[in-house]
């Protein structure tokens, strides 16, 4: 597994230190004992069958997990490289909007639900349409109930188990194992969380950060979620 931080810059105390989420985790290539796997803008190995898992770990909502995970699909298929977006949230920022640019979008699956309907990522057109990478944004999210799966990052293992390449995005707050820890620094019970060993499973993992004060004027300026959210 190869990780790198997107970001170093000061934090305050309060907030989790990326450099502890490491040495926790054991994500860097000397705690696992293997050399860094080759990037996923190389060639697969065509002995393997399986696709590769590559995470955006944010350390909180807002700092540019999804524009990340967009931009990087934007320059693979720059290069050539058959992507699709299997389910992206923009939130109804603009700037993450404008990173779908040209990227095939997979429409969405429509689940009738106590009078309303939700949408969900369409597994089956995915798998249909078997591209070499999918986005999937959001792995902690639980699917709608009559989805084929609970949660969906167990819908991104039918994806790699179908030899999909898969980029998606998590929150440190999601991970089961934090939740704890989460609570006491917020007051905030997160409600969807993953196992950790979804992410131990995952081939690259980077940690996208930013400095605590600009995350709070990008949510002074409706840059996370709109003002009056």
């Amino acid at each position: 597994m190869s990780l790198s931080t997107a970001d170093n810059s000061h934090r305050e105390d309060e907030r989790p230190d990326p450099e502890a989420i490491l040495q926790r985790y054991k994500l860097r290539d000397s705690d696992v004992g293997v050399p860094t796997p080759a990037s996923l803008d190389d060639a697969s190995d065509p002995q393997m069958s399986r696709g590769r898992l590559r995470v955006y770990l944010g350390a909180s909502a807002g700092v540019g997990k999804t524009y990340a995970m967009l931009n990087e699909g934007c320059r693979r298929k720059e290069r050539g490289t058959d992507v699709v977006i299997g389910f992206v949230e923009t939130h109804g920022r603009a700037q993450t909007k404008s990173q779908i640019g040209e990227l095939e979008i997979i429409p969405r699956q429509r689940i009738p639900y106590r009078g309303v309907v939700l949408e969900e990522m369409d597994i089956d057109a995915v798998l249909a349409r078997h591209p070499q990478v999918a986005l999937v944004d959001e792995l902690a999210h639980t699917n709608a109930a009559g989805s084929r799966h609970r949660k969906r990052y167990k819908d991104v293992r039918e994806l790699l188990d179908a030899g999909i390449d898969v980029i998606t995005t998590l929150n440190v707050q999601h991970l089961e194992s934090l939740n704890d820890l989460v609570a006491s620094i917020t007051g905030i019970r997160v409600r969807e969380t993953l196992p950790d060993s979804v992410l131990d499973q995952a081939d690259e993992v980077e940690l996208v950060d930013i400095a605590p004060r600009a995350l709070r004027q990008r949510m002074q300026h409706g840059n996370i979620y709109p003002p009056s959210a």
